[in-house]
């Protein structure tokens, strides 16, 4: 962990975009809290790309495809929900700062949302950062059962037809081990960051079907193939 930011000005998006190269990100102490500092962690989490995991509830809430899924279609509106304190979690270490800096690198095409809707509502989602052939995972919320688990299954799946090499989760919970993260030490971790960094990885690939139009069977067998 490097020290903590003071001079918030000196953070801008490219300076973001340079840390995660670098395999560091941002992190406030809490929501109220203006400063920044750095992480570094010694054990990564990561989901292999080819190893994604699906329970047999979470396959049959797929395949009866209760969600419609929408891309970058309101980042503020899923940072938002990120930052939300919960019951299971009373306090975020999104911030102002971190909305804003997101904020401008989603409009500089840099950061992407996946978004679960349901009866027109946001339901789901998360966001992340995407350079070269990685995604490097920031937040993610459910408002209804299994809709962040949805949400990471099109990730995947997008991730996979658009040549991605890197799926970085930062850390590992058990509900992203269920969803096949696994841990990595600081050295592996940057031998896999820098390979991805080596290629170019389409967040948008040219034969991937519209977002509204993937039904869960065929995204289920898609991720069965690559597994």
């Amino acid at each position: 962990m490097v020290a903590k930011d003071d001079i918030l000005m000196e953070i801008t998006p490219q300076v973001l975009l340079k840390a995660y190269t670098c395999g560091i990100f941002p992190m406030a102490e809490s929501a109220s809290d203006p400063s920044l500092f750095w992480i570094e962690p010694e054990i990564r989490g990561i989901i292999p790309l080819n190893n994604f995991k699906t329970s047999k509830s979470l396959r049959k809430v797929i395949r009866q495809n209760r969600f419609e899924i929408r891309i970058d279609n309101d980042f503020d509106a899923v940072i938002s929900h990120c930052a939300e304190a919960t019951p299971n979690r009373p306090s975020t270490w999104i911030n102002k700062r971190i909305r804003h800096l997101y904020g401008e690198l989603f409009d500089m095409g840099f950061c992407h949302t996946v978004e679960c809707w349901q009866d027109n509502k946001l339901v789901g989602g998360l966001y992340g950062i995407h350079i070269g052939a990685a995604f490097f995972g920031e937040s993610m919320f459910s408002r209804v059962s299994n809709a962040s688990k949805v949400t990471m299954a099109h990730l995947v799946h997008r991730m996979q037809f658009g040549k991605f090499l890197l799926l970085d989760t930062q850390f590992t919970t058990e509900h992203l081990k269920s969803l096949g993260a696994l841990d990595v030490d600081r050295e592996d971790y940057e031998v896999l960051l820098n390979n991805a960094l080596d290629y170019e990885a389409d967040f948008f690939p040219e034969n991937y079907p519209k977002t509204s139009g993937v039904d869960g069977t065929y995204l289920l067998q898609s991720l069965s193939q690559t597994s």
